[in-house]
């Protein structure tokens, strides 16, 4: 019989991926100054595809947590934390009404000629994953919504999108930060990056599955 340790492979301690699969690579230092917190659902963790823990890796100072639920008290800790202002990077969807959601507040716009002062809170999930969480999460229908201008085409060619322009978190993540913080090439090297991590697991798709012995 083989020991169960035997059979594990060996995991990358930075990006947390098997070491055969490694994103470090791929990572490219940023300093942003938005605020930058990830909630991620559970589900997204062991997803090869993922791309929350790229961008979380790349932005100094960025947070990531996991979970669907959150405790209230603790979370309304993390959005309002050093007195920042918290904006949900989400646009606005007619089926919130249905489910009985309440309104988003209209962001300040003041708020918006000073990025040191927001703290940009992104959900990481599918499309119906993401508005679960923000359904099981008032404190998260309470925020002021920041939807992207204009978006650019994505290049996240490996996952199916719910709508023609909705990009993968890290490509949703770095446009908002370059609208907000009036840069639009700050972010650029990690969304070349990006490609490279997208060709990467475009590749592994394709290849013959590996067995282990």
């Amino acid at each position: 019989m083989i020991p169960e340790s035997a059979t594990k492979r060996p995991v990358c301690r930075h990006c947390l991926r098997p070491q055969r699969t490694c994103i470090c690579l791929w990572v490219r230092p940023a300093g942003s100054i938005v605020d930058v917190l990830v909630l991620q659902h559970p589900m997204e963790v062991d997803n090869a595809k993922g791309t929350a823990r790229l961008l979380h890796l790349s932005l100094a100072g960025s947070r990531l947590l996991v979970g669907e639920v959150f405790d209230a008290e603790a979370l309304h800790a993390l959005l309002h934390a050093d007195g920042k202002q918290a904006v949900l990077l989400y646009p606005d969807t007619p089926e919130e009404k249905a489910l009985g959601m309440t309104p988003a507040p209209p962001l300040p716009p003041e708020v918006l000629q000073e990025p040191s002062r927001l703290r940009l809170v992104v959900l990481d999930g599918t499309w119906r994953k993401s508005r679960k969480m923000l359904y099981l999460n008032p404190l998260l229908q309470q925020l002021p919504r920041l939807p992207l201008r204009d978006p650019p085409a994505s290049q996240y060619l490996i996952r199916k999108a719910h709508g023609e322009h909705q990009l993968s978190t890290l490509e949703a993540v770095c446009h908002a930060l370059a609208e907000l913080e009036g840069d639009g090439g700050k972010y650029q090297p990690l969304l070349q990056a990006f490609g490279g991590f997208v060709a990467q697991q475009g590749a592994y798709a394709k290849a013959p599955p590996e067995f282990d012995n």
